[in-house]
């Protein structure tokens, strides 16, 4: 089937000019820089917020990271160059894509490409955390550890736990395949329940409201976008619904979970322990998350594999040829909008 031809007013003559905020794997930087009049950040060092507007300035196509927040007034000052941002990631919340769609620049991401990645990171957190693993390398680490006892590090198992799943979409499902392997009931919320077939498959069951997803679950697991319906989801009414003792996992975003309503559950002892990978005011972790002997910090790594960002990487490429060459890039984000 032929691609949709991209707007006539968008192609442009010769070869674009990219310019990448980031340093990308060696892999993907030697195929752009062949395919491409690109710039790379040799130094990986974040562009500041100007420095950004002038890249726009000075480009065809930005290539940009989820960590590189791109407003409509950034997009104003960037001038009428740039006509294509194809963002480096899965996420599109760190782009004004209403904005952009007004200006019509064309934006793409990177679907699907981290969803085992992701979904195997949070398996690790769901184990890890019941398992006070945080807690037991610490000890070990710290020559405290005195050998086996009966009574010693107790955790939770895993079999027969109720697992909620808010969001099952790609990497939730994926979790869901993972997590039944292990013996856990699986709950899941979502804004439209999946087919039967879906349900099925991993044995889940849909429950409408979060408020009673919240009551059964006793780990939860966070997989849906951050949007302003989702902002502060897990506030401090939704972890008074959670069972006293349950687990919470985030390796989605940040502003999720209401931070400091978290801190205070899990130091007044009504959470057992969280697994984050993700922060509200990235890259700083509060000092008390990092103390708490059961919440397992992690650097955001949910998608960093090898194989993973080079995948994303290609993706990015394809969607640049695609939109020289005058047609519709396959990842089009501006879907999201409609």
């Amino acid at each position: 089937m032929a691609s949709k031809p991209a707007d006539p007013a968008r192609r442009i003559q010769g070869t674009p000019r990219v310019i990448v905020t980031r340093a990308l794997v060696p892999s993907v930087q030697e195929r752009m820089a062949q395919l491409f009049d690109c710039r790379f950040n040799e130094s990986d060092t974040p562009l500041s917020r100007e420095q950004l507007i002038e890249a726009m300035r000075d480009c065809d196509v930005l290539v940009p990271t989820v960590t590189d927040r791109i407003d409509a007034a950034m997009l104003e000052a960037g001038g009428d160059r740039m006509r294509l941002i194809a963002s480096f990631g899965a996420g599109t919340d760190h782009l004004d894509l209403a904005a952009a769609a007004k200006r019509k620049i064309t934006v793409t991401n990177t679907p699907s490409v981290f969803t085992e990645d992701t979904a195997d990171l949070a398996m690790a957190l769901i184990i890890g955390v019941p398992r006070r693993m945080r807690e037991g390398v610490a000890l070990v680490r710290s020559g405290e550890w005195s050998g086996w006892a009966p009574t010693a590090m107790l955790g939770r198992k895993l079999a027969g736990k109720v697992l909620g799943i808010v969001g099952m979409g790609r990497i939730g499902q994926a979790v869901a395949h993972r997590a039944k392997a292990f013996g856990l009931d699986i709950v899941y919320h979502n804004r439209k329940r999946q087919p039967e077939a879906v349900e099925r498959m991993f044995g889940a069951t849909y429950v409408e409201s979060l408020d009673e997803l919240l009551a059964q679950a006793d780990i939860l697991t966070l997989h849906c976008p951050s949007n302003p319906q989702s902002h502060h989801m897990i506030d401090r009414q939704a972890i008074g619904r959670m069972k006293d003792g349950a687990c919470l996992i985030n390796t989605a975003r940040g502003d999720l979970v209401d931070q400091e309503a978290l801190i205070e559950a899990l130091e007044a002892g009504r959470l057992a322990g969280a697994g984050l990978d993700v922060y509200p005011d990235e890259p700083r972790v509060d000092a008390r998350l990092i103390r708490h002997p059961n919440v397992m910090t992690l650097p955001h790594i949910g998608s960093a594999t090898r194989e993973g960002r080079e995948d994303s990487g290609h993706k990015v490429i394809a969607n640049i040829r695609m939109w020289a060459d005058g047609h519709r890039p396959p990842d089009q984000a501006l879907d999201a909008l409609i």
